[in-house]
């Protein structure tokens, strides 16, 4: 373990950044998690088509952009833009998404401070419709059936599956489809130099220690393990560095329940611990937050050495620019 200023510079990072990214939730959730091969992003398009009879910066004017799924005509200046629990970037870039993703077991993002209308997921489509979108955007969550439903009210664009790990890469595409590629690129070198900069400094502070992100399910009271090719707790490890725990290291699902057989084998030099849903203050989650009383969890390493960092569910709950980036300087 290191020293005494050691422990207080990982505890000012772990504050700061908090530590790992979030976690995802399941394929209904916030979690975005198939995997098929996918093709070139949207920035790779073909150039915008004046199929309005005027150029690509008149109103009304459409290009063609390839997708997970194919091809899709979207507007060359879109102005009403619903982006499926992808708002951070969107929010990042400058957009005001017409409506906010929102799950009941999962909550929204709260930490944008959006002020628009909710889109329950797990609703009906249709109440997109008086939103009047003029381009959708989709996650990894979205199969093919679900987008042509998607494309019935809007252009949709599906995110390509193999940057959906890249926070960088998904900015980039978003940009492009608003048309605003140079905010993007400005946006990411920013970024960018933050991560590396907190790389940096947590070589320094935690080294080869290991690290594991659990989040209490309020719902069924139970921890989940988040791994390392999850799409949210995975870029943390991967761009910052940090050594995860052998559990996540070798998980082949993005996060698993860890049976009460497998808690004593936690053995990570540190926890990050948040709630599926609400606060650590919220009525609803203070009998699930009794597993933290159980002797098998008080026996963790991490749990005597006082290396559980509580992180609040709102902007671990997704691993995008804005979220990550409030990491590292809240």
């Amino acid at each position: 373990m290191f020293g005494v200023n050691g422990k207080k510079l990982l505890w000012q990072i772990i504050i700061l950044l908090t530590v790992l990214g979030l976690a995802a939730c399941s394929s209904t959730g916030p979690s975005s998690e198939q995997g098929q091969p996918s093709p070139a992003p949207a920035s790779n398009s073909e150039e915008a088509s004046t199929e309005n009879n005027g150029s690509a910066s008149q109103e009304g004017a459409t290009r063609v952009v390839k997708d997970e799924f194919g091809e899709v005509t979207i507007p060359v200046h879109p102005k009403r833009v619903m982006g499926v629990y992808l708002e951070d970037y969107l929010t990042a870039l400058g957009e005001t998404p017409v409506m906010q993703w929102y799950h009941p077991s999962w909550g929204k993002q709260d930490y944008l401070g959006l002020n628009v209308q909710t889109f329950d997921i797990t609703g009906s489509l249709e109440v997109l419709l008086d939103a009047n979108p003029d381009l959708i955007i989709v996650d990894g969550a979205v199969d093919a059936a679900k987008y042509e439903q998607y494309s019935k009210i809007a252009p949709t664009y599906r995110m390509p599956e193999n940057i959906l790990q890249r926070p960088s890469d998904i900015l980039k595409t978003i940009a492009d489809l608003l048309n605003v590629p140079d905010k993007g690129e400005q946006i990411i070198a920013k970024y960018t130099k933050k991560m590396e900069d907190t790389k940096e400094k947590l070589k320094h502070a935690v080294g080869d220690e290991t690290v594991a992100v659990v989040r209490i399910n309020i719902g069924d009271k139970t921890l989940a393990l988040f791994g390392l090719e999850n799409r949210y707790t995975g870029t943390i490890y991967k761009e910052m560095g940090l050594t995860p725990h052998p559990f996540a290291r070798d998980m082949k699902d993005f996060h698993a329940v860890l049976s009460e057989e497998k808690i004593p084998e936690l053995d990570a030099d540190h926890i990050i611990l948040f709630p599926s849903n609400g606060t650590w203050t919220s009525e609803e989650n203070k009998e699930a937050s009794e597993l933290l009383e159980h002797p098998l969890w008080k026996s963790l390493p991490a749990v005597q050495a006082g290396h559980v960092y509580k992180a609040e569910r709102t902007h671990w709950q997704s691993g995008a620019i804005m979220a990550n980036m409030k990491r590292l300087t809240t």
